[in-house]
């Protein structure tokens, strides 16, 4: 560490050295002693740059010592110092271009945004930033952190807010025909109204998004996401044999292009897709597999537990399941929806399994036989019985259900509808040839 034991008088004397011994110093042992190499990266972005034949030189250190300031914040917690950071480094962006200046302040929004909990912080970050972009009228990097805004603002559930500026973004971007930013808007959009339960609109966004994503060279990890979004809403839509292929596909390109993270939601959700398809014994080859074997960890363990439970057909087991696993099953949005239709669908089961040799039991007898609360199991039952999924009723007086035999099927409608389908194309035929005789 010569270099960070030197002198002010020597620093001053040897700027070169300072920058460029210190630097190697400091990016050593930045993740052993993060707050020495901090000092020496503030040092370096601060230290102005007066050598015109060593400014290019100096002008890359000092985007790199940024990159690493902005790791170490969000690394140690101090994002507060990220806000103040974005504030010194402005005047250096006046020596750089516009490209690079945006790549530094999304590589530090995306540093923070790897702390949970920092939402609130990267949105008030982002507003600031779009201010300043205003001012300098950069617009080039003032649409990609209204894209981020949009996309933070919909991670907070403020959907009307996300609309709003992803609309504007939109309209705008159009104008100046830039695809990829128009692609990673429309994503977010399609996410939106996903979240707002508007499937069709969030289809018809994630379309654009892929016919936009066609017209030029679309990076693995985008066309990961267009999959990801596209999967989603596949299974939404109940198709859940196409949302494995749509899942398989994201995660192909999320494990390629490093992002472990999602490469394991996207896993998750390859797994989600067999559970729902009634294919759970799939589940354990996935498991046991390459891809399986390495993302092993608790989201992955947690779809296992739930496939054992879906295989036994246990309502205990499985609401065991979700109780250990709250974290990675309750708090994902899209898992959670799928798998409360998947309890439904299982309590139901288990229901008339249960009701089979019953033509009258009482309802608290049923509860305490399936072991859920009286009022639940109530609740159920007449929601079975006005689908017509149960033929029965509930005597709210004694606290009954009352079974009723399956009606047999009368067929006389259903034949009568095709006699007279029959004679109706009888009487077609029969007015074709009186008129063709009455032509001639």
């Amino acid at each position: 560490m010569s270099g960070v034991a030197m002198s002010d008088q020597a620093v001053s004397s040897r700027s070169e050295y300072f920058t460029t011994e210190a630097y190697d110093d400091a990016v050593e042992i930045m993740d052993i002693k993060p707050a020495e190499a901090a000092k020496v990266f503030v040092s370096i972005v601060q230290e102005a740059v007066t050598d015109t034949d060593e400014a290019a030189k100096k002008s890359k250190m000092k985007e790199e010592a940024i990159y690493h300031l902005g790791h170490i914040y969000a690394k140690t917690g101090e994002i507060a110092k990220v806000s103040q950071l974005m504030v010194d480094i402005r005047p250096f962006f006046k020596e750089i271009s516009k490209p690079r200046s945006a790549k530094i302040v999304r590589t530090l929004i995306d540093d923070i945004a790897k702390t949970p909990g920092t939402e609130e912080f990267l949105a008030q970050l982002c507003l600031d930033s779009i201010a300043w972009c205003v001012e300098e009228k950069r617009s080039f990097l003032r649409q990609r952190l209204e894209a981020r805004l949009a996309a933070l603002y919909c991670t907070m559930k403020k959907y009307k807010e996300s609309l709003a500026v992803i609309r504007k973004l939109v309209r705008e971007v159009k104008k100046f025909d830039d695809k990829p930013l128009m692609v990673e808007a429309e994503l977010v959009e399609s996410d939106v109204y996903f979240m707002l339960q508007n499937i069709p609109k969030s289809k018809g966004a994630l379309t654009t998004a892929r016919s936009n994503a066609n017209g030029f060279y679309c990076p693995p990890l985008v066309q990961a996401q267009i999959d990801q979004q596209a999967g989603i809403i596949a299974a939404a839509e109940k198709d859940f044999k196409t949302a494995f292929s749509y899942f398989y596909e994201a995660y192909e390109g999320f494990s390629t292009g490093g992002r472990d993270a999602q490469a394991v939601q996207a896993l998750k959700y390859m797994l989600l897709s067999k559970i729902m398809s009634n294919q759970a014994s799939d589940v354990y080859n996935i498991v046991h597999s390459k891809a399986g074997v390495r993302y092993a960890g608790v989201e992955i363990e947690a779809m296992r537990a739930v496939a054992n439970a879906y295989k036994q057909r246990s309502i205990r087991v499985f609401e065991q399941v979700l109780a250990e696993h709250k974290a990675q099953l309750q708090d994902d949005a899209i898992v959670a929806t799928h798998l409360t239709a998947l309890f439904d669908s299982l309590l139901e089961q288990n229901l008339k399994r249960l009701l089979e040799p019953f033509v009258r039991v009482q309802i608290a007898h049923v509860a305490e036989l399936i072991r859920l609360p009286r009022a639940d199991v109530e609740a159920k039952l007449s929601q079975m019985i006005l689908d017509q999924k149960l033929r029965g009723i509930l005597d709210q007086g004694s606290g009954d259900l009352i079974l009723f035999d399956e009606a047999a099927k009368d067929d006389s409608y259903d034949t009568a509808i095709k006699v007279v389908g029959a004679l109706d194309s009888v009487v077609d035929r029969l007015y074709a040839k009186t008129h063709k005789l009455a032509s001639s």
